[in-house]
C-alpha cells in the first residue's frame, strides 16, 4: 500500500504582503527599514551588493584605432585655374609632392584624389592615389596621362 501523504499536492497559498503584524510580512513588507531599495518602483542597475558588477569583471575587447589618413581632393575646374593662373605648368608632373611644394595643400594631407567637377582644357600629366569615374572619363577624353599610385 502506499501512502497517502506522496499522492497528494498541497497548494501553497500566496503570500499577501502588508496585511499587518500577524501575517509575519506586514508593516515594511519584508523590505527593511527605509533606504533606497525599500521604496517602490526603485531599481538599481547593475548594483550586485558591492560584488564588483559582471560589466566591470568581464575584460575589454577590441580597439578602434583613429584613422590618420588626410586625403587631399582635387577638382578638375580648380586644376584649370591654377593653370590659367600660371601657379601650374603644361608640363608639370600633378601629384601630391607637387602639389605641396607649390604650396597649393598643407603638408598635413598624405593622399590625392581627382574629382571630376568642371572642366580641363590642357593636356597634364597626373600621378594619383584615387581618381573618380567622371574625372577618368573626362581625363582620358583630353589624352592625359593618369597614373595611380597605391595608397599605403
Amino acid at each position: 500500500m502506499t501512502s497517502l501523504n506522496s499522492t497528494l499536492k498541497v497548494k501553497q497559498k500566496k503570500t499577501r504582503v502588508g496585511r499587518g503584524i500577524g501575517s509575519g510580512k506586514g508593516k515594511t513588507s519584508g523590505r527593511g527599514v527605509k533606504g533606497q531599495k525599500s521604496r517602490s518602483g526603485v531599481a538599481i542597475k547593475s548594483f550586485e551588493g558591492g560584488q564588483m558588477p559582471l560589466f566591470r569583471r568581464l575584460p575589454k575587447r577590441g580597439f578602434n584605432p583613429i584613422p590618420n589618413t588626410k586625403i587631399a581632393t582635387f577638382n578638375l575646374n580648380k586644376l584649370q585655374n591654377l593653370i590659367e593662373k600660371n601657379k601650374i605648368k603644361t608640363e608639370d608632373t600633378i601629384n601630391l609632392d607637387f602639389l605641396i611644394k607649390n604650396k597649393l595643400i598643407k603638408k598635413t594631407f598624405n593622399g590625392l584624389k581627382i574629382l571630376g567637377s568642371g572642366d580641363l582644357k590642357t593636356k597634364l600629366n597626373i600621378e594619383t592615389n584615387f581618381i573618380s569615374k567622371s574625372a577618368k572619363i573626362k581625363l582620358d577624353k583630353l589624352g592625359c596621362s593618369v597614373s595611380i599610385k597605391t595608397f599605403s
